[in-house]
């Protein structure tokens, strides 16, 4: 049904183009025809543009889908500053297209398709320049979208391996702490995979819970996963490459726990999130001078030195409190150091030993 209204609408565009074909040809006396054979030849144009038209209406219409889908993917990954900054400058393209070809329309022949042509591409190139150049559009006016594109929308947010294998990101999703849609790319998907199948132990442990951790975000949480199964960006390059290079297109956040991707990602200048800041973020403040009561597991590095640790995983370094490991003590917090680690606490002996 839909091929055949397809071909209908050719044909009648068809017919519509020969006239106007065939109509321009007589008025300018390009070709010379009078009364019927006036009529005849126009006719006869209009038939052979609607054949025409007939004929490859299936190749332009497959044309037209393929470019309705792709322009719907498009969008659906595009900033709405961006589309918004595309409608002003195919506006403004259109206007100027408008002004410059009126006095134009009126030359022979090519007079009535000069407006086509214009629009289409003032038009295009009025969209394209909007969208590169917003910010510098913006910043003429002391504003910058960069500045405030955090504030305006939310960021796509883009998964890597790491943070995929760790499956904190699962837990963060549950608790609302992640807005947006979250993209798993394809090739990171056949690294946790590559993983997965791996004949090391470990490295097989590690793929296996990505994937379950995967499926329980898409399964489980309330949170839009993609999966870009086809995407190219970057292909050849190395996996954490490919993430910026994603990151980049889409105008989206990198969500990773790796150092070392942590930092490409600043010098490129795109945003990250590191779960590891969060985890560090979120811990207790402890402050010098209080106290608490913990256990002594090992010995340190300095000599006298005990080793404990907070329920987050923190770590307590106890003057004194090689005598009693095993044991809890209460202590009192002398400092805290903040290293790229994480945190570590320094603390003394406060009162006698207590028995676990």
């Amino acid at each position: 049904m839909i091929k055949t209204l397809t071909r209908i609408i050719a044909m009648l565009f068809g017919i519509s183009f020969g006239y106007m074909i065939s109509a321009q040809l007589i008025e300018f006396d390009i070709i010379n025809v009078q009364g019927t054979s006036k009529y005849g030849f126009i006719s006869g144009v209009s038939i052979l543009s609607a054949l025409l038209f007939f004929v490859i209406s299936p190749f332009v219409s497959r044309r037209i889908i393929g470019l309705g889908r792709y322009l719907d993917k498009k969008l659906y990954y595009t900033p709405v500053q961006d589309i918004i900054a595309g409608i002003v400058g195919l506006i403004i393209g259109l206007v100027m297209a408008t002004l410059l070809i009126s006095p134009l329309t009126e030359l022979p022949i090519v007079g009535p398709f000069l407006p086509f042509v214009a629009n289409l591409t003032l038009g295009y190139l009025g969209y394209i320049i909007a969208i590169s150049k917003w910010d510098d559009v913006l910043s003429l006016f002391g504003k910058s979208s960069k500045d405030k594109r955090a504030g305006q929308g939310v960021m796509t947010k883009i998964l890597d391996t790491s943070v995929i294998i760790d499956g904190r990101i699962a837990d963060i999703c549950d608790a609302h702490f992640i807005e947006g849609k979250l993209i798993i790319p394809g090739f990171v998907l056949e690294e946790l995979r590559h993983i997965a199948d791996s004949s090391d132990t470990l490295k097989r442990n590690r793929g296996r819970r990505g994937l379950d951790i995967l499926n329980r975000i898409q399964k489980e949480i309330d949170v839009p996963v993609i999966i870009l199964e086809n995407d190219t960006t970057g292909e050849g390059l190395e996996v954490d490459s490919r993430l910026v290079k994603l990151a980049q297109k889409l105008k989206g956040m990198v969500v990773t726990n790796d150092y070392n991707l942590n930092k490409v990602c600043e010098l490129q200048g795109v945003p990250v999130l590191n779960i590891n800041e969060l985890a560090n973020a979120v811990k207790p403040v402890v402050l010098p001078g209080e106290e608490m009561l913990v256990e002594i597991v090992k010995d340190g590095k300095e000599a006298g030195q005990g080793i404990g640790y907070l329920d987050d995983g923190t770590m307590i370094v106890v003057d004194g409190g090689k005598n009693h490991i095993g044991e809890n003590l209460d202590v009192l917090v002398t400092s805290v150091l903040q290293t790229a680690a994480g945190r570590m606490i320094f603390a003394k002996i406060k009162t006698n030993p207590k028995a676990s």
